[in-house]
């Protein structure tokens, strides 16, 4: 077995184990997650990701089964890592590549982490309009996210696959990023509302499939009349998982602005989408407050995707994805400290 293998095996062995203890920690009792609950939980998946981040500086180069000078410029020419290899010295080649894989991931995970708060934006009026007790968001959140990881899996590796054979895709996303930049500045003031009975899902839903009027609980489907009918919560579920689709259209062309490796892009992707869920029930009753944090994320995706457009100038310019990280980080700093220092006024938005 090869030691690329082992590596993508033990990381979904590890999510694996994860998601199960997290079900039989949470799932076996229907109560709210409390605020320490909540923080713990972030504590430990951000934890996790820099213990994982250690790891990659450690061993990233098995990750690609590195294992010659050879091998090491086959690599670095495929993923675009546009590192300065100096022949003959493996080595120093690896450590470089290490510390290279080590920044893009810690930096990718930065960006989806960012992003993921826009998700929640949109997951608390989900909730909100369909009346879901703060009891049953766990179930309805560790089950979204779940099919969430499937899903970003098919489309990382897919993103992948089209630009290794086509690069000049990564000029559409980074067009694609900055028209989604500009539009959510333009409408960063506009009121989401969610309509139960006349959203998309419910009305596909309602169509083909035998719908319980009411909640059960926490349960998806209930049996009446030895019939089969899914719940109103089942349909929240559904729009959770479209929503994330939806919103995988932004993440996953920002995250290759940072590395075209598919294995950095997936870690970076799934450790951000499973501390999504701790960081939800953290921001739920305070998400409100960070009201710049739009045109914050705004700023970020009209930065990636010109740094998309402009990536055969991104060398000469010396913006190297040290200096990249440090720029989302104060975009992310300044749109939440002025949040906080120049609070939304009573009737007025940002």
């Amino acid at each position: 077995m090869s030691s690329e293998l082992i590596f993508i095996s033990a990381f979904i062995a590890f999510i694996l184990i994860m998601l199960s203890l997290d079900l039989g920690l949470f799932a076996k009792t229907d109560k709210a997650v409390s605020l320490k609950q909540a923080g713990i939980m972030s504590a430990v998946w951000v934890t996790l990701a820099l213990i994982f981040y250690g790891l990659i500086l450690q061993f990233g180069h098995l990750l690609h089964h590195v294992d010659s000078f050879t091998a090491l410029q086959q690599i670095n020419e495929k993923n675009f890592h546009h590192l300065k290899l100096i022949p003959g010295n493996l080595a120093g080649g690896l450590e470089l590549y290490r510390k290279n894989l080590g920044l893009e991931f810690i930096t990718g995970y930065v960006v989806e982490y960012a992003l993921s708060v826009d998700n929640i934006f949109v997951m608390v009026l989900v909730f909100t309009a369909f009346g879901v007790s703060p009891r049953h968001y766990h179930k309805v959140l560790f089950w979204g996210i779940l099919g969430a990881v499937l899903m970003r899996f098919a489309f990382i590796f897919l993103g992948s696959t089209l630009i290794s054979h086509f690069h000049w895709v990564l000029y559409i996303f980074g067009a694609f990023l900055v028209y989604t930049g500009v539009t959510m500045f333009i409408n960063r003031n506009q009121e989401d509302e969610i309509d139960p009975e006349n959203h998309r899902v419910v009305k596909f839903a309602s169509k083909y499939f035998a719908v319980h009027p009411q909640f059960e609980g926490s349960k998806f489907f209930v049996k009446i009349d030895h019939k089969k009918l899914i719940t109103p919560l089942f349909l929240v579920l559904i729009i959770i998982e479209v929503t994330d689709l939806v919103f995988a259209v932004d993440s996953i062309p920002a995250i290759f602005s940072i590395t075209k490796d598919p294995y950095i892009v997936f870690f970076s992707n799934i450790f951000a989408i499973l501390g999504l869920r701790s960081m939800f029930f953290l921001l739920v009753n305070i998400i409100d407050k960070f009201h710049y944090l739009k045109v914050g994320l705004s700023i970020l995706l009209a930065f990636i995707g010109l740094k998309m457009l402009a990536a055969e100038y991104v060398d000469a310019i010396g913006l190297t994805t040290g200096r990249s990280l440090l720029i989302i980080l104060a975009i992310l700093v300044i749109s939440v400290a002025s949040s906080l220092i120049f609070p939304k006024k009573e009737g007025l938005k940002a």
